[in-house]
Order: C-alpha cells, then structure tokens, then sequence
C-alpha cells in the first residue's frame, strides 16, 4: 500500500471544501529559495457549495502556455454564485501555476511536466508535490472532472471536447455524454501517445469521469476559442445537474482517434511547410509537411506523408522543427 507510507502533502489550502457559500483562496505550498527563505507557491482556487451534490474539479493550466481554461476558469470564479450551484464546484484555474506565470509549458522551477507527474510525491519536486495534491486530496473530492488543454506554443488544434475510451463502459460512456454536452465544434474519441503519469489517468484510474479538451494552440487564445470555453464548462456543470439551467446546444462532429498512424514524426529537423490546414480532408501517402534542411542550399527536403485517411485535427505551429517532433495529427470522421 504506497499511499500508508506517504508523508502528510505540505500543500495547506485557505479554504473550506466542506463549507458552504463562496471562497476564494489559495493552496499555499512552501517553497524556500533565494529570494524568499520562508517563500510559498500561491496557487488561486475557489470553491462554490451549495448543499449536497456532485463535485466537479474544473482545471486548466496544467501546461502553462495554454490559455482557453485559465480564461474561462478565471472567469468562472469570479461570477459562480452559490444559489446557482447544487453540489460543488472546485476551480483551480491554473493547476502548475509557477509554468503558467512564466508562460512555458513545465514549471521554471523544477522543469516539470504537471501532466507528466502523477501521483506526484510529497517530498519531491514543487511539480510533484502539487501532483500529490491533486492525486491524494482534490481527485478523490470529485465525482466529475474537466482538464483544459490546447496545443500550447508548439501545436496547434482543431477545437475539441474528448474523453478516451475506456475498460469500464459505464464510465465511459458518462465522459461522453458530458463531451457532447459541452458542445465544441468537434469532439473526440482521445488516444494518448503516451498515458503514464497523466492527470487523466490519475483520474480515470479512480473512477472519476474524466473530459479534456484541445482548443486551439500557437501559445495564445483567440476570442472564438475562449467563448468555446466559457460555453463548455458552464454546460458541462449543467448536464452533470451541478449548474442551473439548460445546455446551450450546438452542432458537433464527432472524431476518432483509432491507432498511431494518427501520428506523423519529423525524422530530422528543418524549416516546415504545411502542405494542409486544419479540417483538411487527407488520404493515405499524402504529403501533409515537406521539412527543408536550413544548412546548405541545393538539398532536398523530406517529405512527411500520412499514414490513413483522416483529417487534420493538428499540427505543428512553430515555423522550424526538430527530429522527433510531431507534425500532424489526423482523425477520422465517425458517428457518436
């Protein structure tokens, strides 16, 4: 039993999760460093109950270059009224917040990778003791969780809802409903590249009925991709009977990721030119990027080519890449 031999998590919150109403404070997690010997890591967070109910855990931020969920998290806090609310809503706006204040994915602190940390440890790095927070005190309060994520400064999506599939049908089946109840303009059937460590699988893992998103990229946000959010999060808490009110309906396209093929790898590095945009129609042995050497005029450059039909759901934003970056991703079109 590795939980009994955790040492208590330095994480002290400011705020009640058992107390009713609105608070707005902070999980305060020492950190001694050279400009502040007895410094602390303030992470902002409210909590809004009413009553009994169901808890939802809303976060973004886990990566801190992507900025749909912070926007609507933020927004959020500051609006959600308690009579609006049966149950709980917890709002972590930006979970690895020393990433999000630099604007990087992985914390300047530690380099690390939130959603690469899981369970986290107590006695570890700053990233992994706000890992074993969540994994050990957050996680377990909730019945329903939504973690925002985009493609940060290297990738760039389609705006999806997803959840992945899953040995419990039941519970996977629950994820996809509140897919389709948040309502993005495409929403996804998730295969991760690689799970370990994730906060999804963190969560899953526990039984928790787990949704994410991928809404946009380039390291910013667009007012599209944020209203995509601010929309999504209030119909996922009204489907889940947390929020008052109806889902605000709309039109989605439903996607699949059914295998790695999905995934195109650059083989070395070079100047990228996209040969298809995002929602482009794609066949198999297509050329979706060509990647110029930059050495030397006069050489070829290397074709990526895909390897299904599908289409474009994402791609990579900068403008130069490395060997082993990923280029493109594709789905393929299928009912719910």
């Amino acid at each position: 039993m590795r939980q009994a031999t955790l040492r208590p998590s330095p994480i002290n919150p400011t705020v009640d999760f058992s107390a009713d109403g609105v608070q707005h404070g902070f999980l305060r997690l020492p950190y001694s460093r050279d400009d502040s010997a007895w410094g602390s890591v303030m992470i902002p967070l409210t909590v809004v109950k009413n009553g009994g109910g169901p808890t939802a855990l809303l976060t973004g931020g886990n990566h801190g270059d992507e900025y749909e969920g912070p926007i609507a998290l933020f927004d959020l806090a500051r609006g959600l009224k308690a009579e609006d609310v049966t149950g709980r809503v917890i709002i972590v706006p930006a979970m690895n917040y020393p990433a999000f204040l630099a604007g990087t994915r992985t914390s300047p602190i530690d380099k690390g990778n939130m959603n690469r940390s899981f369970p986290g440890a107590p006695d570890g790095t700053v990233t992994q003791k706000i890992a074993d927070y969540f994994q050990r005190t957050l996680l377990p309060l909730a019945d329903i969780v939504l973690d925002f994520h985009s493609g940060g400064k290297t990738l760039d999506f389609l705006p999806f809802c997803a959840a992945h599939i899953l040995p419990d049908k039941a519970q996977e089946t629950k994820a996809f409903d509140l897919v389709s109840a948040f309502g993005a303009p495409w929403s996804m059937k998730m295969l991760e590249i690689d799970a370990v460590g994730m906060y999804d699988t963190a969560a899953e893992e526990m039984g928790k009925v787990f949704i994410t998103t991928e809404l946009g990229g380039g390291g910013t946000a667009t007012a599209r991709s944020a209203a995509i959010a601010k929309t999504g999060v209030a119909n996922v808490l009204r489907a889940a009977g947390i929020l008052k009110g109806t889902v605000e309906g709309g039109e989605t396209t439903w996607l699949n990721m059914p295998d790695g093929n999905c995934f195109c790898f650059a083989e070395d590095g070079g100047l990228i030119e996209p040969f298809v945009d995002l929602g482009d129609a794609v066949k198999s042995g297509q050329i979706v990027a060509r990647v110029y050497p930059v050495g030397r005029t006069g050489a070829d450059p290397l074709d990526v080519r895909a390897k299904m039909d599908g289409i474009l759901v994402a791609r990579h934003f900068p403008g130069l890449v490395k060997s082993g970056d990923c280029v493109s991703v594709l789905a393929t079109i299928v009912t719910k």
